[in-house]
């Protein structure tokens, strides 16, 4: 039997709810259970009904959408996937940062749409009941060469970010540890991000573990221990900003 999604819309705009109502109704999966004009009826929506996808714009009357999940943090006991979709892209960042499901933008395009209910389908299909990890995977092997022409081996878990270092031409790693392990001089940023999804460049001089991440906070990331407490800024810029994006949907 197919899954149904039990849908609810969020959105002070009648306009948009209309566009986003005719646009789902070409999925036969996709069950319409409630609409809500503010973050308030919104959050009781949802511990009434919840359903399964929520449409949530990021501009409420009442409050933003970004509160929304924070004040239904910890009362979710069921699988529930968020896109959130406004008119301005302003706000990918803060939907990253909300951990959200997807994003969308209005007014709601329809192959962009497809793109979303598509990647829902596929994650329930193949891994039912999947909760991301707050902290990553050991994975394979990270192969390390240092100037010297040690090899080191380490995993993914261990390593928090990369740092070039332009005074001596080098990139460093940052270590669960606390330790910084230099790597050889012709590492390239390329070559690190390459290696795993996960390591996402966000400034010339920095590529962190996308595992590590919290938020994105004034354009600072915002790191999980032990790399919470760190002397120097992870600033993302502006150039790195969309591959940012573009890493965390292909996690």
């Amino acid at each position: 039997m197919e899954k149904v999604y039990r849908t609810v819309i969020i959105d002070d705009e009648e306009s948009a709810i209309d566009n986003l109502c005719f646009e789902l109704q070409r999925y036969t999966y996709i069950s319409i259970e409630g609409k809500a004009r503010n973050g308030i009826s919104g959050i009781k929506m949802i511990e009434r009904l919840q359903p399964d996808l929520v449409f949530l714009d990021v501009e409420l009357p009442d409050m933003q959408g970004m509160d929304v999940v924070s004040k239904l943090e910890g009362y979710i006991s069921w699988n529930m996937n968020i896109v959130f979709y406004t008119a301005h892209d302003k706000y990918v960042i803060d939907a990253l940062r909300a951990r959200a499901f997807d994003f969308l933008l209005k007014p709601v395009d329809s192959e962009e749409l497809q793109t979303v209910i598509s990647r829902l389908c596929k994650r329930e299909y193949t891994v039912p009941n999947y909760t991301p990890p707050m902290l990553p995977d050991t994975g394979k092997p990270f192969v390390v060469t240092t100037p010297m022409g040690d090899l080191r081996f380490l995993h993914t878990s261990e390593i928090g970010y990369f740092r070039y270092q332009s005074a001596r031409k080098i990139w460093e790693v940052a270590l669960t540890n606390g330790t910084f392990l230099p790597l050889k001089r012709n590492t390239t940023a390329e070559q690190l991000c390459a290696y795993d999804k996960a390591f996402a460049q966000i400034h010339q001089s920095y590529i962190i573990n996308m595992h590590y991440l919290v938020m994105v906070q004034d354009n600072h990331c915002i790191m999980y221990p032990p790399f919470n407490s760190l002397e120097e800024e992870l600033q993302v810029s502006k150039k790195y900003r969309k591959k940012l994006i573009e890493c965390f949907y292909q996690l």
